[in-house]
């Protein structure tokens, strides 16, 4: 009787064991062919390499180095424009700012004709939401998009009870939980995580009174290093860590629900740091953002790489990863080979700019292109007659008085308004050739040679040493932009300037008819058409 109650329990173990290891097999099976989900998290204003992955001290963001831990970190990642609107277009559309007409310019429309990458998820199944900042800002319902080309939004979430007072009282992990609650178990989704941080305005010195030092604040070495500037960036710095919070709460939830290791992460940021020099421009500090990306179940982690990168190609990559056909039209380019294989897939990456704010006269735009190499940015300045960063305030002009001033402060007003800014302009002879970087006109080419100068301090242009240097990169810049038909290198470039503003216009003289299109340049717009 033992004997024979003793086999019975070995066949039952035994058929539990071929049952378990079944059911196991099945499930990797599954595992490996379901379609991947995927967390998209962007951050508005954030440069390279504010991330405590890249060593910078005075930041600590644990959730962007768990994911670049699980699979790889990028330390030459690259928007297309340093401007929110534009730059989170070309994410979208996989294509460059001067292919998306009035979605390439800041504030203004964002035409239906052209095809985002989160509509293509939507129509194969993917359950596709969004919370914080989308596509924006700039005008979508009356371009015939039904909602936000990012997707559906969700909004509902707040916490008032967030520090400090500047910081959104959006509660992204929360209105996340309610996105993911909608879906079913076998839908894969994607989520666009849009923190508002590190956006401006900051709470001053709400960085040092959060423990945050001058002697961990890393100042970049185009900004003076004076007391004003250090809590203003450790300000920065808080609000960055904030957006890698809710990061990490989302990864949690994901890990707790078994969708962590199949759901393809990508952790960046919009264009750079909203400090002079830095925001708006060309410049390394204004396009080179930090990127983590991982999908556990394919990908090896623990993984570093210096090989070029541009936000065009997520969408293509997104696509390709999906199973689904990467429109022709789209420039970008997928990822695949660097994300396996650790291979370069691209030597250079492009960047441009049209215009930022109302920062002129007529509403006219600071149009420039660039191209960037491994070793080497060049940048051309297509109108250096006009003031970079915006015109200085005109005379007479007070503030008091004039509601269209209320957010013009010293002038200059392609840099956002900071303690920083008001403190260089206050004390220009001072800072010296650090105001004349960050604020004055620029020639019409300009060179740097980045492994020398992360920074941008010298110009090389006109260095005879560099001149063949400056010769290629020019070459190459106008066969790019020629090929991809850009109206600046194919003799209408004006046609950027008839586009609409939706954002606040100031009191400059010429046009600023807030919404229209500056009718000076319509016909050229037309003929173009």
């Amino acid at each position: 009787m033992i004997v024979s109650d003793y086999r019975r329990a070995l066949v039952l173990v035994i058929l539990l064991a071929i049952t378990f290891s079944c059911g196991r097999k099945e499930r990797l099976e599954e595992n490996v062919t379901r379609l991947p989900n995927i967390l998209f998290a962007i951050s508005d204003d954030q440069s390279y390499p504010y991330a405590s992955a890249y060593g910078t001290s005075g930041v600590n963001t644990p959730a962007f180095d768990k994911v670049a831990k699980m699979g790889l970190l990028l330390n030459n990642a690259f928007v297309a424009a340093p401007q929110c609107s534009p730059s989170r277009a070309a994410i979208l559309t996989g294509r460059n700012i001067w292919q998306l007409e009035e979605a390439g310019t800041h504030s203004s429309y964002f035409p239906k004709k052209f095809t985002v990458f989160t509509q293509l998820l939507e129509e194969n199944g993917f359950h596709v939401g969004y919370t914080g900042k989308p596509w924006g800002p700039g005008n979508w319902k009356d371009a015939g998009w039904k909602k936000n080309p990012v997707g559906k939004a969700y909004h509902v979430k707040q916490d008032d009870s967030i520090p400090p007072s500047a910081i959104s009282k959006t509660d992204y992990f929360e209105n996340f939980k309610d996105f993911y609650s909608e879906k079913s178990d076998s839908t894969p989704f994607f989520f666009w995580f849009g923190a508002y941080e590190p956006h401006r305005p900051y709470q001053f010195a709400s960085g040092f009174e959060a423990g945050k030092s001058a002697a961990n604040t890393v100042i970049p070495d185009f900004l003076p290093n004076d007391s004003i500037v250090q809590k203003d960036v450790a300000d920065y710095a808080l609000e960055i860590e904030w957006f890698d919070q809710h990061l990490g709460k989302m990864l949690a939830y994901l890990e707790e629900n078994g969708e962590l290791e199949n759901t393809i992460i990508v952790v960046t940021a919009d264009n750079g740091m909203p400090f002079p020099y830095a925001k708006a421009n060309l410049q390394e500090y204004g396009t080179h953002v930090p990127m983590a990306i991982a999908w556990a179940n394919q990908w090896k982690g623990n993984r570093v790489s210096n090989e070029l990168v541009s936000t065009i190609d997520l969408a293509p990559t997104f696509l390709d990863y999906t199973g689904i056909k990467i429109p022709t039209e789209m420039t970008g380019k997928s990822m695949k080979p660097l994300l396996e294989e650790g291979k370069a897939y691209r030597d250079f990456v492009l960047t441009g700019r049209e215009r930022h704010t109302h920062a002129r006269p007529d509403n006219l735009a600071y149009p420039a292109r660039a191209v960037r190499t491994a070793d080497y940015l060049y940048i051309r300045n297509f109108k250096p007659d006009r003031w970079p960063a915006g015109d200085p305030r005109p005379n007479g002009i007070d503030e008091r008085l004039d509601e269209g001033f209320r957010t013009f402060g010293v002038g200059y007003a392609d840099i956002d308004g900071s303690p920083t800014k008001t403190y260089m302009f206050e004390n220009q002879e001072e800072v010296g050739d650090l105001f004349k970087l960050g604020f004055l006109k620029r020639p019409k080419e300009q060179l740097f040679h980045i492994k020398n100068d992360p920074h941008c301090l010298y110009d090389l242009a006109e260095n005879s040493e560099y001149l063949e240097i400056r010769s290629e990169l020019a070459l190459k810049l106008d066969e790019q932009l020629l090929q991809q038909k850009d109206p600046r290198a194919m003799g209408n470039g004006d046609i950027f300037e008839s586009y609409p503003r939706f954002a606040v216009m100031r009191n400059f003289s010429g046009f600023k008819e807030r919404g229209a299109y500056n009718k000076a340049f319509v016909k050229e717009r037309e003929t173009s058409e």
